[in-house]
């Protein structure tokens, strides 16, 4: 079998989440992308176990990539990309909107060398508007887009906290992919490539299930939220809206309802979910539990530690964490790639580069140069690695 993607070429000019996590799911996927590191080299280099001269942000987010470091402030560097883009299928870019064209390797230059290119631009406000200019990291785009409001809506406390994880990146990043495939297979048709002006703040809201609630002023109708509950055994999710819960539960185990004549919907609430809790912690055990929430068909979960994650049953099923070479003579762990196709192939092949690592290996591949002509480039390139 084959990799779904392979012979498209990925130019990687990005930093940190966004379109770097879009370039790690196209070389998963079998694309050969390239990532071009400037000399300081990318931020996520500061976050993270350092195994192998990788620290681990970096690394999951930019293995199965080469690597090319180029200072854009030097002369002809803009040049050089020009002549990768030239290659290229796909770019992917995440600087400020502007900055790209003021180094001179936005669309505008690198389409006029290639003119079947696919760029995908991330943002966190869109490439032009009022607020394009404004430095913009997932916790932003969470706090504007109502994420972290909402969050402390549904918690008893109501601390306004940011999300433990950087979903306006990462939604950013896969609606970034969807695009760029479009695109191709418009290419197809058309014979031209495109620019893509993709927003963390579109892909955000476009992605929120919840946000109808808000528009449509409606929110006393949602479903309310799943909840946590002391178990024998450890905390347990119960992912069903609490009036469905009482009503299972009342009907299936005869707890009677505590709440006394005249009581609020408030004050029922608060006594049917203290009846609740006596009851689950009255049981014998999980799996007396367990087998309950399933006889009834209620969803459960159990609130894990994410570093035990490898010990989830399906994660070690299907292989959702794996180790790979890390550069040290050993090995490290690694998210594999979530795709599994029927006829086609997924998934690393390779660790995070060093920085500059593939510069003359590329240049040869890609541009086809001798070692004479490589040298030439030697100016704008940052030696890596070997």
């Amino acid at each position: 079998m084959s990799y779904p993607l392979e012979g498209l070429r990925v130019l990687d000019m990005s930093r940190v989440l966004a379109g770097p996590f879009a370039g790690r799911m196209f070389a998963d996927l079998g694309a050969d992308v390239v990532k071009l590191e400037p000399p300081d080299g990318d931020t996520t280099r500061l976050w993270g176990a350092d195994i192998g001269g990788n620290p681990g942000y970096y690394h999951q987010q930019n293995a199965g990539k080469r690597n090319v470091s180029i200072d854009l402030t030097k002369p002809r560097a803009a040049e050089l990309v020009k002549a990768l883009a030239a290659k290229s299928d796909i770019v992917i870019e995440n600087f400020r909107p502007g900055v790209a064209g003021r180094l001179g390797v936005g669309y505008a230059a690198l389409s006029e060398a290639n003119p079947r290119l696919v760029m995908l631009s991330i943002s966190g406000f869109g490439q032009e508007g009022p607020e394009a200019q404004r430095a913009a990291f997932a916790p932003v785009i969470h706090a504007e887009a109502g994420l972290i409001d909402r969050q402390a809506r549904n918690t008893k406390s109501g601390q306004l906290v940011d999300l433990a994880f950087s979903a306006s990146d990462t939604q950013a990043a896969l609606h970034g992919m969807v695009a760029v495939l479009s695109a191709l297979w418009m290419r197809e048709r058309t014979g031209l490539g495109q620019h893509i002006d993709m927003a963390m703040f579109d892909a955000t809201l476009a992605t929120d299930d919840f946000l109808h609630y808000a528009l449509e002023n409606s929110w006393s109708t949602r479903v309310l939220a799943s909840e946590v509950w002391e178990a024998p055994g450890g905390p347990i999710l119960i992912s069903a809206d609490f009036r469905l819960i009482w009503q299972q539960f009342s009907r299936a185990f005869g707890i009677a309802d505590p709440s006394p004549a005249g009581a609020s919907v408030a004050a029922k609430s608060d006594h049917r979910h203290a009846a609740v809790q006596r009851y689950i912690l009255s049981l014998p055990d999980r799996t007396t539990l367990t087998a309950q929430l399933d006889r009834l068909n209620i969803a459960w979960g159990d609130v894990r530690r994410s570093e035990g994650i490898r010990e989830q049953p399906t994660a070690r099923h299907r292989g959702a964490i794996i180790e790979i070479d890390d550069r040290a003579g050993g090995t490290r762990p690694i998210v594999q790639s979530p795709y599994r196709f029927s006829a086609a192939e997924s998934g690393l092949r390779r660790p995070a580069p060093w920085q500059g690592e593939h510069n003359e290996e590329v240049l040869a591949e890609w541009l086809g140069l001798d070692a004479a002509a490589r040298a030439e480039w030697a100016p704008v390139l940052v030696a890596g690695k070997v």
